[in-house]
């Protein structure tokens, strides 16, 4: 989903996604991979600042929780972590396109302080696209925390923390470093940035993203 698109949906409500993506398996699209600087991915003209441990290649999936597109793509996002390259250290980073995106953002830090990411973060989708609930002030997601089993007073006091702000504040201009311009997309190795809108595809995009993690280890 474009930048330019996000004020359509502001406008229409929360949307339903059914993309239709496919569904060919990535190994049977790896075979001799051909891509390009410029078309099929970007190049920063400075790098973004990384949190990658020492011999790991950064990969950074831009999202936001309202967007129909990246709730399509978590399925496929999920299978493709599942036999990620060796190398690699993943990590997703919530976009804030709008003020009113940042209690999504401030959601997802919540959780991950809380160590809930793995148990919440697909229920959030699932809550926003299925059930239609926008989660878009911070008392509807405290409601929605307490009703997932969370303790309110805990789940708030996080959600208000120093520490999510500063998370908050870091991924903002993560994404200004990337110079993202839709979601889904994936930032790699501080240094390259693709999309569906770049790649004509996220599936395509993550066979790029394979691709550009082992050009570090290659000019080593």
């Amino acid at each position: 989903m474009q930048r330019r698109e996000f004020s359509m949906v502001a406008a229409c409500g929360v949307v339903g996604a059914s993309l239709g993506l496919a569904t060919v398996p990535l190994a049977a699209r790896a075979q001799a991979p051909t891509f390009r600087e410029g078309v099929d991915y970007l190049v920063l003209d400075k790098p973004a600042p990384t949190e990658a441990p020492a011999g790991k290649v950064e990969v950074v999936e831009f999202f936001w929780y309202g967007c129909p597109h990246c709730n399509s793509f978590e399925p496929q996002l999920d299978a493709w972590l599942k036999a990620p390259p060796k190398n690699m250290a993943f990590r997703r980073v919530p976009v804030s396109f709008r003020p009113d995106f940042e209690p999504h953002q401030r959601l997802y830090y919540t959780l991950e302080a809380l160590g809930k990411v793995d148990e919440l973060h697909k229920k959030v989708f699932y809550t926003i696209h299925i059930e239609r609930q926008p989660l878009n002030t911070a008392a509807l997601v405290a409601a929605w925390a307490e009703k997932q089993g969370l303790d309110k007073a805990k789940f708030v006091d996080m959600y208000n923390s120093f520490s999510v702000s500063t998370k908050v504040r870091k991924a903002t201009q993560l994404q200004d470093s990337y110079k993202v311009d839709g979601v889904p997309s994936l930032g790699i190795a501080g240094r390259y940035y693709t999309s569906s809108e770049q790649a004509k595809s996220m599936e395509r995009a993550l066979l790029i993203t394979n691709y550009l993690v082992g050009l570090p280890r290659k000019a080593a």
